[in-house]
């Protein structure tokens, strides 16, 4: 929920050079004409749409090398997106930011980062990161299986990667492996599992769901990200969901969230006060059902910033 002085601001990123297929860069479209502003005003909260992110087709672009597509692209995006959300930040207002593929997560947290962090620091700053995703993003160019950014945010915000992406905003790492919190995954590769394993990222996949309950989950996730810091940022990975429910998306894998457990994670989010940004990525309206993925992406959203049944 945002702060009570505070607005919603909302920036699109119709990137999909990061992902394996067209589509998602209409993703920010979609959602805006699934009524994202009005529907944030009946909930009762002030919202400004600062328009989009340039980003030029990839037909207009190089490739470039096969493990990194697009690394050029990506990397003036994410450098774009993160000053404008450390200035919207800086203005003491919310980002939300709508994607895109989930490689734009690099320049949303590194913008977080930047407005966070004290100058001439040799750590990144102290803030929650609740990543919502059915994969963990933690490959690099050498380990990808694709070549695929949107594969790689979490490596690279851990200072992991080519120096034109882990320098995005400033040099080096932009988060504390420690804060970030991993929910929903169900589809990792056996280098993505050896890495998680050998950091302190902490994970609950959907067997944890399945076992321990949504609400568990989601204290001792909100516990973990939250323990002493009032900024908490979340990236929503869309395929968190099941297909059944959010067919709009690139990278469907079965057995993810249903509709209730996706919106009690974010009501829960809203009732910690300290939810400072936000980000819904992967939104495909090319492989969605009359614009149902975006108009549930909207309904999310609303959950994140406070609306509640009763």
């Amino acid at each position: 929920m945002p702060k009570p002085d505070a607005e919603v601001h909302v920036l699109g990123v119709p990137l999909d050079h990061g992902a394996g297929r067209r589509g998602v860069g209409m993703g920010p479209a979609a959602v805006r004409i699934a009524r994202l502003l009005e529907s944030l005003e009946r909930v009762g909260v002030r919202a400004t749409d600062r328009g989009d992110v340039e980003v030029r087709g990839p037909e207009t672009e190089e490739v470039g090398a096969e493990n990194a597509r697009y690394l050029g692209v990506v990397s003036r995006a994410c450098a774009d997106l993160a000053a404008r959300v450390e200035e919207i930040i800086d203005e003491g207002n919310l980002p939300l930011v709508i994607g895109g593929d989930h490689s734009i997560a690099l320049g949303t947290i590194s913008g977080v980062s930047a407005a966070l962090r004290e100058e001439g620091a040799s750590e990144p700053p102290e803030f929650g990161v609740l990543w919502f995703d059915a994969h963990a993003d933690i490959n690099t160019p050498e380990t990808s299986p694709t070549g695929n950014i949107h594969g790689m945010p979490v490596a690279l915000l851990l200072g992991k990667g080519p120096e034109e992406l882990t320098s995005v905003a400033y040099a080096g790492p932009k988060l504390r492996p420690s804060r970030l919190v991993q929910i929903g995954l169900r589809d990792l590769d056996h280098e993505e599992k050896r890495r998680l394993r050998a950091s302190e990222i902490h994970t609950f996949t959907m067997d944890d769901i399945d076992r321990r309950g949504m609400a568990t989950v989601m204290e001792e996730a909100i516990r973990l990200a939250c323990d002493g810091v009032d900024f908490l940022h979340v990236s929503f990975d869309i395929d968190v969901l099941d297909p059944t429910v959010a067919p709009g998306t690139g990278t469907q894998k079965k057995g993810g969230l249903t509709y209730r457990e996706a919106h009690l994670a974010l009501e829960m989010v809203a009732e910690t006060e300290r939810l400072r940004s936000f980000e819904l990525v992967e939104v495909n309206p090319v492989l969605d059902r009359e614009n149902m993925t975006a108009r549930l992406a909207v309904d999310l959203i609303c959950s994140a910033m406070g609306k509640r049944i009763l």
